[in-house]
């Protein structure tokens, strides 16, 4: 399966460009099968630096847990309504198959097919006389399954209801065994017996059969034209002539119309639910009306997992839907080590307290001599001077500044004109709603059992905030009461003055030992506090460990 690299929810530039810059270089060293997600949609700082890079935002994908379309057999051997036995049998015999989808002209499916299903054609009407003899078919389908040929042919492509005749006894017991049933219908199956073939041709039977490799002397088939008798020529004996016969039987009335079908979307979890009492022993998998694989219920014993790499996060309370089932093969990240995650086998972890996650990719890249291309250089420059601060904040490093010099080297654009631009670009509180200002770039923690979130954004001064301050209070509490946090948290960080506000929903038990000014109920001012990683998620742990938490 594919390696899917992802940043952590509510995705901020860092998040989204380490996840493009890393599946770049897994591409190019040790699995070109990676590919970069992201949990949501970039926000539009981001859009503008991958736009300058010339680069596409990652998919959107909000839940890794596998999916019948991701597991489901994709090379399907069908079996078509206008089939008959002997050719869908050999098809499931020759791949091993016991039940087998059913198309109809449009290729659309229309129902299954089992491997008992189809032998009830061949032994249909069990002894009785006349069901026995029974065989709707074509005579197209009869000469295939023959390899034979037509000496003389009409209207060979009509589907009939024939009656299967052989003509191994007297001639005058068998002209009066042809009798009992309407001409139209015989199927007569003769060897080369003239004193046979003379009356079959006379009542104007719908078809002959000669077996054993021979032909109609030219004065019956002359006779055989003007009565209007398809003649076959086959070339085994009767007995495996009339065998044959019986085998190109239509399947269409056999066919099992009132089946399971399941969407590829459907989770595997789902699924399992669904099929388990069922007595199918094949399961389609439709993506509107058309086939695009098939499973058993083996296949949901243990499925495949997804594959992971982590990047700018390392708790599952911050990854992708689904990931508690995922195969994380490796986290890359540059925060404080979560609690959360754990793994059934060994994985590589990678961290290092450095400003931003794209100075780790970008740390790889220079130690495998790789040089990125200048989009992809781009792509991690941004991401450094998001985090950083354009290497002002206090969580910048020796790393990041040696990092964005050689990332410059590799750039087509100047980093300083294009990170006043990028901070230019995009202020949350000019263009998001309320609710998407405090989920933009929002991280959930727990912390001996009590949740919280924090959210940021950047914005070139404090006067929009002043203006939507009410309306940002109102979405914080609601997002809190909507997940059960005990409060939640907005960080406004000026980038001019290096400075934030926090707004609270509301503040926690402990929270009174805050060494910081009171600017309003629940709004405090942050001097020189610019980072939620390095400097504001400390200062709450250590409030929160001063009392307990406060009872629901």
């Amino acid at each position: 399966m594919t390696l899917h690299v992802f940043g952590h929810r509510n995705p901020d530039t860092d998040a989204i460009c380490s996840a493009i810059a890393y599946a770049d270089f897994l591409q190019r060293t040790t699995r070109p099968d990676a590919v970069a997600g992201s949990c949501g949609p970039p926000n539009e700082r981001t859009e503008f630096a991958l736009r300058k890079a010339g680069l596409q935002p990652p998919r959107i994908t909000m839940d890794v847990r596998p999916e019948l379309r991701d597991i489901c057999k994709r090379d399907v051997i069908c079996a078509r309504s206008d089939e008959v036995f002997y050719e869908v049998y050999q098809r499931m015999n020759h791949h091993g198959i016991r039940s087998i989808p059913v198309l109809d002209d449009s290729k659309h499916l229309i129902g299954l097919v089992t491997l008992l299903d189809l032998l009830e054609l061949v032994f249909q009407g069990g002894v009785d006389p006349i069901q026995s003899r029974q065989v709707r078919t074509n005579l197209d389908k009869v000469v295939s399954v023959l390899g034979g040929s037509f000496q003389h042919s009409i209207d060979t492509g009509r589907n009939d209801e024939l009656i299967v005749t052989v003509g191994a006894m007297s001639a005058e017991g068998f002209t009066h065994r042809m009798k009992q049933f309407p001409a139209e219908r015989l199927l007569v199956v003769s060897g080369d017996r003239p004193t046979i073939q003379l009356p079959a041709l006379e009542m104007g039977v719908r078809g002959l059969v000669v077996t054993g490799g021979y032909e109609l002397s030219s004065g019956l088939l002359h006779l055989a034209q003007a009565r209007g008798v398809t003649v076959i020529c086959s070339p085994f004996d009767t007995a495996t002539t009339t065998m044959r016969i019986k085998a190109a039987r239509l399947i269409d009335e056999v066919v099992d119309r009132d089946f399971m079908s399941l969407p590829g979307k459907l989770p595997v979890t789902t699924a399992r639910n669904q099929i388990y009492r069922s007595p199918q022993s094949v399961f389609p998998v439709l993506e509107g009306p058309e086939l695009i694989g098939v499973l058993s219920k083996s296949d949901l014993v243990n499925p495949p997992q997804p594959e992971l790499v982590l990047v700018d996060h390392n708790e599952l309370s911050q990854a992708v839907a689904g990931a508690e089932e995922a195969d994380i093969v490796e986290v890359l990240d540059h925060h404080r080590l979560g609690g959360s995650l754990k793994s059934s086998g060994p994985m590589r972890f990678f961290m290092e307290p450095v400003g931003s996650t794209c100075t780790l990719v970008a740390q790889k890249f220079r130690t495998a001599q790789i040089d990125p291309s200048p989009g992809i250089a781009l792509c991690m420059a941004s991401g450094i001077i998001s985090d950083t601060l354009f290497l002002r904040s206090p969580t910048a490093t020796e790393a990041d500044r040696e990092i964005l010099d050689w990332l410059q080297s590799l750039c087509d654009v100047d980093l300083k004109e294009f990170a006043d631009e990028f901070f230019q670009v995009g202020s949350a509180l000019r263009t998001c709603t309320p609710e998407k200002v405090v989920r933009e770039d929002c991280k959930e923690f727990e912390e001996a059992g009590r949740q919280f979130s924090i959210s940021q954004i950047e914005e070139i001064g404090f006067d929009l905030f002043w203006q939507r301050q009410d309306e940002l209070a109102a979405a914080l509490e609601a997002m809190a009461a909507e997940n059960g946090y005990e409060f939640s948290a907005l960080l406004v960080t000026d980038i001019a003055s290096n400075g934030s506000l926090l707004l609270l929903s509301n503040e926690p038990e402990g929270w009174d030992e805050i060494n910081y000014p009171q600017l309003e109920d629940n709004l405090y001012e942050l001097k020189n506090v610019v980072s939620r990683k390095k400097q504001l998620l400390p200062l709450i742990i250590s409030l929160l460990e001063t009392a307990p938490a406060t009872p629901n």
